[in-house]
């Protein structure tokens, strides 16, 4: 089982190109093949028993090749860290959050944070469900699933000129159909986020460990595992309803999903 098996992540993948040149030589010389996806969960959990400063570590980097062409996506640890901690100091009160976080760990965390910022991650994570905005960047044709030894898997990967045209078409659909508001901003946000990197990245969805929790519940709902999720499809039909003004077609789709990780979800509060 993977370290922290209830953990989705939406990853951009960059050409050596972008890096600085210390950067380019550093990742051009890591090894293709090193389980760097295991490595990653196990340094978070680690950290979560011990406290280790991030931004004075040495970080690692997923790559991928892709015709010839090595991209990278830097596990930008002290930038998640930094800001997943002011996240969830900005989520309740001050007296409070200090019951939560003890001032050492958010020593460790914030060391070093004004170089760390007004730095953008390559990584932004889940636990527990995936949104749908981020399937909203897939075609079902970008999809790889199947079983390896750690159990079930399915990554989606697309290049980031088209995953930001998608992007554009959600957010636009959305707009017309409900007006600004939270949902809008929330792929405003990732349209943001998107459009801060190389033109030639590879943007990357990967279920992660979630993908065996995910097929543990569509088996159970009677279904035939990992290739019976139907994310990317369910998304594609509730925006082109709602781009056509088919609400029975825009509603069919986003109750498929939602039931879907919903049955997901509550196994958080199961274990």
């Amino acid at each position: 089982m993977r370290p922290t098996p209830y953990v989705a992540s939406l990853r951009i993948y960059e050409p050596l190109s972008a890096f600085a040149p210390a950067e380019r030589l550093r990742w051009s010389n890591l090894p293709l093949h090193e389980p760097t996806a295991r490595e990653e969960e196990e340094r978070a959990m680690r950290r979560t028993i011990i406290t280790e400063p991030p931004a004075l570590k040495p970080d690692g980097a997923h790559i991928i090749e892709i015709d010839g062409q090595r991209f990278v996506s830097p596990w930008s640890t002290a930038t998640r860290c930094w800001a997943a901690l002011e996240t969830f100091k900005g989520s309740m009160p001050a007296p409070v959050t200090r019951f939560f976080v003890p001032q050492n760990m958010e020593d460790a965390i914030t060391i070093n944070s004004e170089m760390i910022e007004d730095k953008v991650p390559h990584i932004i994570s889940e636990t527990w469900m995936i949104p749908p905005r981020w399937f909203s960047l897939f075609d079902p044709t970008e999809r790889l699933r199947g079983h390896s030894h750690e159990g079930a898997f399915t990554i989606l990967r697309a290049p980031i000129s088209k995953a930001k045209q998608r992007c554009m078409f959600t957010h636009q659909t959305v707009i017309s159909s409900f007006g600004v508001g939270p949902i809008e901003q929330e792929i405003a946000d990732l349209l943001e986020w998107l459009n801060l990197f190389h033109a030639e990245s590879i943007v990357e969805l990967d279920y992660g460990g979630i993908a065996n929790y995910l097929e543990k519940t569509l088996i159970e709902n009677g279904e035939d595992g990992i290739e019976a999720d139907s994310s990317v499809e369910d998304i594609q039909l509730s925006l082109g309803g709602l781009s056509t003004g088919d609400g029975a077609k825009a509603g069919e789709g986003y109750e498929r999903l939602i039931s879907r990780w919903r049955r997901v979800a509550a196994l958080e509060s199961a274990m």
